[in-house]
């Protein structure tokens, strides 16, 4: 075949346009399918047309899941952590329409750690002379640049990670004010307000999966513990506790061990 021949989806059956295609380890993808897979994926090339159909149909049912959806705690400006508290469910979101964007929704149990890296960048402002040269200042003239960059390690079998600037779109520049030469010289960019905002954001995030899988590996380790038989207060049968932790003669709540 050469190059220009028409080529068509092997996952949706359309035709493709220039530059349309998006290639698969067994076959070819159109641009409009690969739209639909999940922002988090990364590996399409090494992925077959099943495996794509796959984790189209897997997008299809999550889709349902945000509709569904019903966030209790929101952490975060352009990027957002979105919680379900009362279903144990999470979402990153980069948008308000959250049907056109079908971000992936995830159980509380799949977080397997959280980071905040601070990424800082020092660049030296100089000053033109009239012969256009360029010089330092005396003393030197310094900007600041930060990312701020969330990193949420995940169970998952699309992804390993969900990774976002909470910063997105532009780093965040930060210089004193140099007329001021007491402040200028004692100046430190990582007390500013603004990186201390950020820095608060990611630890928010940080702390809330944090003790979100603490409390859920608490809840399944106490599921999971052997039951120890209790007198009912009720009808004083020695009973064991049923999934509710009631007698399973009367349906009392039997007393805690």
């Amino acid at each position: 075949m050469g190059l220009f021949d028409k080529k068509y989806c092997d996952v949706c059956g359309e035709k493709i346009g220039l530059f349309g295609n998006r290639k698969l380890e067994d076959g070819n993808l159109c641009k409009d399918c690969a739209s639909k897979l999940s922002r988090w994926f990364d590996d399409r090339r090494n992925s077959t047309v099943d495996e794509i159909r796959a984790q189209l149909d897997y997008r299809a049912v999550n889709l349902e899941k945000v509709k569904a959806f019903s966030a209790t705690r929101s952490f975060g400006r352009n990027a957002k952590l979105l919680l379900d508290e009362d279903k144990q469910l999470f979402m990153v979101a980069f948008t308000s329409k959250l049907l056109d964007e079908n971000p992936d929704v995830l159980d509380f149990s799949q977080v397997t750690g959280c980071d905040l890296t601070i990424d800082e960048d020092r660049d030296e402002e100089m000053r033109e002379l009239e012969d256009g040269k360029e010089v330092s200042y005396n003393p030197p003239h310094y900007i600041w640049n930060y990312t701020f960059t969330m990193t949420i390690r995940v169970n998952h079998p699309y992804f390993d990670d969900m990774q976002f600037d909470l910063n997105s779109g532009s780093r965040l520049e930060i210089q004193p004010d140099y007329r001021n030469a007491f402040a200028a010289r004692n100046f430190d960019p990582r007390k500013d307000a603004r990186y201390l905002e950020y820095v608060k954001m990611g630890e928010e995030i940080k702390d809330a999966l944090t003790s979100i899988r603490t409390e859920h590996r608490e809840a399944v380790a106490a599921a999971n513990a052997p039951k120890a038989p209790a007198v009912c207060t009720a009808c004083g049968a020695t009973s064991l506790p049923d999934a509710n932790g009631c007698c399973e003669y009367c349906g009392t709540p039997l007393p805690k061990a």
